[in-house]
């Protein structure tokens, strides 16, 4: 099997720093800033390109992250504090897409702004990205959850050694083609081989090296890396046997709420719980935290699961 040769299926706490994966990642969120550098085409109309093919179609993290970053550009005086989004349709990695921000209100503490990233006649996602100037205090404060240190927890891709043999070719491409955020996790995901568990899990994540002092950019990853693993975690805490291999899953919708500024250069820890399953629906719950406990943001994404029914 591919990836680092440092790592070993007994060791998976080794680092990040000096391996080639880190190459990879590196590499990865070279791509997604070129994702984020829109082309103005006039009337708040941009065009972009896409990451590397991963799951056979746009990831939905890719185009959070490029319509609020979008919006942000429209917007002078508010920093975002929501966006909700709904997932229409798949896109297709190798064709640039196209983003279209619709101004709907300007006040003096808020503004709003609809978005729509499509390629070609296909919309792909509409969001309303909400954004709000808003006084650091006063702030409930919440006891971080006990988790071990992100040192002390293996990186996600270091779970591919132990996948099993079924599972192999798909956890090959999160060596092949990372994310473009370090992950760092305690047990394999459902995708890697995990078991089916209930209770919330806890992961930490980070961007591999700086992107400066950017606050539209750094909000813009946020969202980005906020859509991983939660679709994941339906599967993880369903009451019935649900893998990747006996079910299809797909994400149905996002929203994430922003409550302070976001450096995330730095370690966040992403907690994630399940909220309802009912029928083909479930419902994913995440709060984001800093280094030091302060809740960064939150978030919702509503996943349907449906059984892979196959003719006989």
């Amino acid at each position: 099997m591919g990836g680092d040769e440092s790592t070993s299926a007994d060791d998976l706490t080794g680092p990040l720093r000096g391996t080639t994966l880190e190459a990879s990642v590196l590499g990865a969120l070279d791509t997604l800033e070129r994702v984020l550098q829109l082309e103005p085409l006039g009337d708040n109309r941009f065009q972009a390109t896409n990451e590397a093919d991963r799951f056979g179609r746009i990831f939905g993290g890719q185009l959070l992250a490029q319509a609020l970053y979008a919006a942000a550009t429209t917007v002078e005086a508010h920093p975002p504090h929501s966006l909700h989004a709904y997932f229409l349709q798949t896109g297709d990695s190798r064709r640039p897409v196209e983003i279209v921000v619709h101004p709907v209100r300007d006040g003096r503490s808020m503004a709003a702004r609809q978005v729509t990233v499509a390629q070609g006649d296909r919309t792909l996602l509409t969001a309303l990205a909400s954004f709000h100037s808003n006084p650091a205090e006063p702030e409930l404060t919440h006891q971080q959850p006990h988790v071990p240190r992100p040192e002390e927890m293996p990186l996600l891709q270091h779970w591919v050694y132990r996948v099993p043999p079924q599972f192999r070719s798909n956890a090959q491409t999160w060596i092949d083609v990372p994310p473009a955020v370090e992950m760092r996790i305690a047990e394999p995901t459902t995708f890697l081989g995990g078991q089916q568990t209930s209770g919330p899990r806890s992961h930490w994540m980070r961007l591999p090296r700086s992107i400066g002092d950017r606050p539209a950019l750094q909000n813009a990853v946020l969202a980005y890396a906020s859509d991983y693993l939660m679709l994941d975690m339906a599967l993880r805490c369903h009451p019935q046997p649900a893998d990747y291999t006996s079910v299809a899953a797909v994400s149905l919708d996002h929203a994430i709420w922003l409550y302070r500024p976001v450096r995330f250069d730095e370690w966040h820890l992403y907690t994630q719980e399940i909220a309802a399953i009912a029928g083909h629906r479930a419902l994913v719950h995440g709060v984001i935290r800093d280094a030091a406990g302060h809740v960064v943001a939150n978030t919702a994404q509503e996943v349907l699961v449906r059984p892979i029914t196959r003719s006989t």
